[in-house]
């Protein structure tokens, strides 16, 4: 996301790696936006540290301190030097009423973070790999709206590492997931891709492992 967002320069804050941002469980009245470093997302789930995200430039994270005036749902960490702009209540009202371009872009930022984090801690609180690693598929063929849904074949251009970081597994246990779900003939692997046969039968799997 392209903002030229250089009048907020004196709301800049840097933090060393390894720094802590924030704590999960604080309250918290500020939200940030990445210009520089990445930022990881880490949360409790049982007795585990799950690493949620890992944030870029150009990313924010903490809204939900802004939208919903509730404790910090995650701890953040600098994974390197880190350049961010903090905004609070007060000055994220005059970004708002300053700049309804950059306001809208914010507020759409804002829908999809809300849904991504949510969509993907719904995976962390499944127990089987199996199931982690089958509801990272459907994660992704809900961010697919424009493909043929006529067909229950869904094939997506992505990577062991990348489904392992979703599911929060090892990338040698997600390794071998994938191979369980290929010895089923329920999904085929490629160079370039990972086809799943029938979504729908990912779906089924998935809703019968999700606690009630």
């Amino acid at each position: 996301m392209a903002m030229d967002l250089a009048a907020f320069g004196r709301f800049a804050r840097s933090f060393q790696a390894g720094e802590m941002i924030f704590s999960e469980f604080e309250p918290g009245d500020t939200f940030y936006l990445i210009q520089s470093g990445r930022v990881e997302l880490v949360k409790i789930i049982g007795d585990i540290e799950k690493t949620l995200d890992i944030l870029q430039p150009s990313e924010m994270f903490g809204e939900m301190a802004i939208l919903e005036n509730s404790p910090r749902s995650a701890t953040a960490i600098a994974l390197d030097a880190v350049k961010v702009l903090e905004f609070n209540s007060q000055n994220f009202e005059i970004l708002l009423l300053g700049n309804p371009q950059i306001a809208l872009k914010l507020l759409r930022m804002f829908a999809k973070r809300i849904y991504d984090s949510k969509r993907r801690f719904m995976i962390l609180t499944l127990e089987e790999p199996q199931a982690k690693v089958a509801d990272v598929f459907l994660m992704l063929d809900e961010a697919q709206p424009n493909i043929d849904k006529t067909t229950e074949r869904r094939e997506f251009s992505t990577t062991v590492d990348d489904i392992a970081h979703w599911a929060g597994m090892s990338v040698k246990d997600t390794n071998e997931t994938l191979r369980q779900f290929v010895a089923q003939q329920r999904m085929e692997m490629y160079p370039d891709k990972i086809a799943v046969k029938n979504i729908n039968d990912f779906l089924r799997f998935v809703n019968s492992r999700r606690r009630k």
